[in-house]
């Protein structure tokens, strides 16, 4: 008796697992949302950004990066900005290669520029080769440093550091000659409590969301030390501000559930 309840309940929940684990491989992670924010700075007001992270684009992903470039145009942003993890693996025949990615990027159109650091994922593939790549295409990469912007007769900087993974991020030297309003790039959110307070916003990634949540308990792993504190979203913490993006694409396992992959607009107001 015992061993037909089994069976019983394992025919009534293998279907179910299957629906999830294909919806999860299949389904989600080609999904791309338009998440929006609006952030109350008066330093900043005005100003429409358009934040990538993370799209770890693969081979035949042609027609994944020809819509990340469409999403943004038709978001007309004044800035375009990334906290790196352009490819989606260290070897040839796993992910798409940088040249293809920067020439498609470089089809992004912003008023202002497109600006950069670079991942823990970038780094592995090749720093020199992934760096002039974009370059090539007039996509900045800020590693420790900064760029000056005027807009409508009003400065603003975009700072940006070396990932912490891999390189030796130098808050200080990227902020060297600033003053607000500063928005800052840094590719994984544990480098906020060391930001400091004079930057009006910092965007990091590398967390991916978790990729797989759940309610209540949210993600079951981020790469994170901090885990879901700072995971996504907008964080506020002693008056400063982040925001957290759940990237675009995959990594480790090629999954996601109850993450959707996401582009991500600001609007200062």
């Amino acid at each position: 008796m015992k061993k037909i309840f089994i069976i019983i309940i394992f025919i009534i929940i293998l279907p179910i697992i299957l629906k999830y684990a294909i919806y999860s491989y299949y389904v989600e992670p080609e999904k791309l949302n338009v998440t929006r924010y609006t952030i109350s700075d008066t330093d900043l007001k005005g100003i429409k950004i358009a934040f990538l992270a993370d799209m770890h684009l693969r081979p035949k992903q042609q027609k994944r990066l020809s819509d990340i470039v469409k999403i943004v145009n038709d978001e007309n942003p004044d800035i375009v900005l990334c906290i790196g993890d352009y490819v989606a693996g260290h070897t040839k025949n796993v992910t798409m290669q940088i040249e293809e990615i920067a020439e498609n990027l470089s089809k992004i159109k912003s008023k202002y520029g497109f600006y950069t650091v670079l991942g823990n994922h970038d780094i592995w593939y090749g720093e020199k080769r992934i760096s002039a790549a974009l370059e090539q295409k007039g996509i900045k990469v800020l590693d420790n440093e900064n760029v000056e912007i005027k807009i409508d007769g009003k400065i603003i900087y975009i700072a940006g550091i070396e990932d912490m993974q891999t390189q030796k991020p130098n808050i200080d030297k990227a902020l060297i000659g600033t003053n607000r309003p500063i928005i800052f790039l840094t590719h994984t959110p544990d480098m906020f409590p060391k930001i400091p307070q004079k930057v009006n916003l910092t965007l990091a990634g590398h967390t991916h969301g978790g990729q797989v949540r759940f309610p209540v308990i949210g993600a079951v792993y981020t790469a994170s030390k901090y885990f879901n504190r700072y995971a996504k979203g907008l964080i506020v913490e002693n008056g400063k501000k982040m925001i957290v993006s759940k990237g675009i694409g995959v990594s480790i396992i090629p999954i996601r559930y109850n993450c959707i992959p996401e582009i991500v607009i600001i609007q200062f107001e």
